[in-house]
């Protein structure tokens, strides 16, 4: 079998333009990965990086560059939702830039072993760590309405219930295994769209974003950076899909403009907050073709990055208790 590609970062001199790293400084890495914006970042500047991963095989390679800069680089396995915690447990209150890259690494997706992608067949688990349910045991055990429920919200995919109801007409003769046995599954169902994205793309995303509550993550990270951040401090978050850039567009948008949500019991009474960041741009920042050429899956890529104020975080959860960006609709 070749070997995996080796991952480039993407975006990565937009995430160090934006953080600014300066001598002294401390920064968090919230998604280590392969370590692209921590070597960046420690190369900038004489500054410390937090890097955070749940994927015990990162924190392994991350030893390598820890091993270059010695006393700068601190790797901790955990998740990035879990950042305040992990960093107040080591004595850190304040840091002055958190970057979020929310893709898969090239080496995660080219491991056919972790079940990631249907490009190769393998294990169908989808787990970044050993932890919790696997992608196998979603699709073999769930009722076919959550399962159409998963596809749409976290894969926007049109063809949900079509899908999920082949998924449990399929596992009836034999449980879904492997990632090519489900990808076949999807195609049966779902035509190839004139755009050439292969029809069991968003059913994968799905799963992998239900498997590593990806979502909820997100939300944790966002609130969690805030809160560490020092005034003047900056973040950046690289989406690449949607349903990830609408909840930190929306996470921002709020943050930024002071909007309050009125309370369930009275919807009219918004509570205005002091804005708690400062966005570089209102627009998403994109790739350049020269990247993209370079790097094909940085195509989808969009980096957000925004300042923090010196108003005090906003409550963890919304004032009506509802997520940043709910997604509404029927189900296809």
């Amino acid at each position: 079998m070749p070997a995996a590609a080796a991952h480039v970062p993407v975006l990565v001199d937009e995430v160090v333009a934006a953080l600014a790293p300066r001598d002294g400084g401390l920064y968090v890495d919230g998604t280590f990965g392969r370590g692209g914006y921590s070597a960046a970042l420690l190369q900038a500047a004489d500054c410390r990086v937090y890097a955070v991963d749940r994927d015990p095989d990162a924190i392994r390679h991350g030893r390598e560059i820890a091993a270059r800069h010695p006393g700068r680089l601190e790797l901790i396995e955990g998740r990035f939702g879990d950042l305040a915690r992990l960093l107040t447990a080591r004595g850190v209150a304040v840091v002055h830039g958190v970057v979020f890259d929310l893709g898969l690494s090239s080496p995660q997706i080219d491991d056919a072993a972790r079940g990631f992608s249907f490009r190769g067949d393998g294990p169908l688990d989808m787990r970044m760590s050993a932890e919790g349910p696997s992608a196998a045991d979603l699709v073999n055990q769930l009722p076919e309405a959550e399962l159409a429920d998963i596809i749409w919200r976290y894969g926007e995919e049109r063809q949900a219930r079509r899908i999920a109801r082949a998924i449990v007409r399929a596992r009836a003769a034999a449980p879904i295994a492997r990632t090519l046995e489900l990808a076949a599954v999807v195609r049966q169902v779902v035509r190839r769209a004139p755009d050439g994205i292969d029809p069991a793309t968003r059913t994968f995303q799905a799963l992998r974003i239900r498997v590593n509550d990806e979502i909820d993550e997100l939300r944790r990270g966002l609130v969690a950076a805030e809160q560490l951040l020092a005034p003047g401090g900056w973040l950046a978050v690289v989406s690449f899909h949607s349903l990830e850039d609408r909840e930190v567009k929306a996470f921002l948008r709020d943050r930024s403009d002071g909007a309050g949500r009125g309370s369930r019991h009275r919807p009219d009474a918004a509570v205005r907050r002091a804005p708690s960041f400062r966005l570089a741009t209102r627009r998403a920042v994109r790739p350049s073709e020269t990247e993209c050429r370079a790097n094909p899956r940085a195509r989808s890529a969009r980096l957000r990055a925004a300042q923090r104020t010196q108003a005090p975080a906003w409550p963890a959860v919304p004032s009506d208790g509802t997520a940043f960006d709910d997604m509404k609709g029927p189900l296809a």
